[in-house]
């Protein structure tokens, strides 16, 4: 069985999922709200696949359970390692938060990525 979905279109679409909170991230700069989509995410696996949006906003993560690979498809945000250089990311471009990671996401363009969850 293949899965598969377009990027062109699949925010349009994609149902409220509420305010980034607790413990996937915790806002710095007030609410944050979010929109996810889950295209695949095997029973009982600690791995997902889908799309996410996010307004601007300052918040900061733990990767302390899981790993997590992205591409902007569009927007802007700055990842700053926690004791790290910030980073800016843009449509196209790719990054991995392995596990442990923490840090800072700025979103400062409101922010569509696809996104890949693995232990």
């Amino acid at each position: 069985m293949t899965i598969h979905a377009s990027s062109t279109g699949v925010f349009e679409g994609i149902p409220d999922s509420g305010l980034l909170l607790p413990p996937t991230a915790t806002p710095l700069s007030g609410d944050i709200h979010t929109r996810t989509s889950e295209l695949f995410a095997p029973a009982g696996a600690k791995s997902s696949v889908g799309f996410w949006q996010a307004s601007v906003g300052r918040s900061h993560w733990n990767f302390e359970d899981y790993s997590e690979a992205i591409l902007v498809l569009a927007g802007r945000v700055v990842v700053t390692e926690d004791g790290g250089e910030p980073v800016a990311l843009g449509p196209g471009d790719v990054a991995v938060f392995p596990l442990g990671w923490t840090g800072e996401w700025d979103v400062t363009e409101e922010l569509r990525k696809f996104y890949v969850v693995f232990p």
